[in-house]
């Protein structure tokens, strides 16, 4: 999909829906890692994460697109557009915006590395992510030295 037809769409959403024409752009930015999309105040742009569209589909888009969108029509006729006011709660439930998109499938962190860390005196064993300082730390339970099982 490219920005025109993003920018199509989400004129087409505010019409059905909204019943208010969409004056702005509406774009596609790389740069977005961890939200669907944003409503940007001061230029009243709505930024979109392309890897959404890629990962979970057109239906996920529609629910960033009206997600933003109820913020968009809300901050321009001065009402409450946050998250938390009144007025973009109800405005979601009314288009059938959905309040938070789908979380990304993370291909780089789907395991995290676990450390083991062994009691030499008891035999406790801990799991950590992150290395420690065996000549620091101790056995919580006996206070013996710690050892990295391999």
């Amino acid at each position: 999909m490219t920005n025109e037809q993003l920018q199509a769409l989400t004129e087409k959403i505010s019409e059905t829906l909204f019943l208010k024409p969409f004056k702005h752009q509406a774009f596609f930015n790389p740069r977005l890692r961890t939200t669907g999309g944003r409503y940007m105040l001061g230029t009243h742009n709505i930024e979109i994460n392309k890897k959404y569209y890629e990962d979970h589909g057109m239906e996920e888009l529609v629910g960033i697109i009206k997600h933003e969108l109820c913020h968009y029509h809300l901050h321009l006729e001065g009402k409450g557009y946050q998250h938390r006011d009144k007025d973009f709660r109800h405005l979601l439930q009314e288009v059938g915006a959905p309040r938070h998109c789908t979380p990304l499938l993370d291909k780089k962190r789907s395991t995290p590395v676990k450390r083991v860390y062994a009691c030499t005196k008891c035999g406790q064993h801990y799991e950590r992510q992150r290395r420690i300082n065996t000549n620091r730390y101790f056995c919580g339970k006996c206070r013996g030295k710690l050892q990295e099982k391999v």
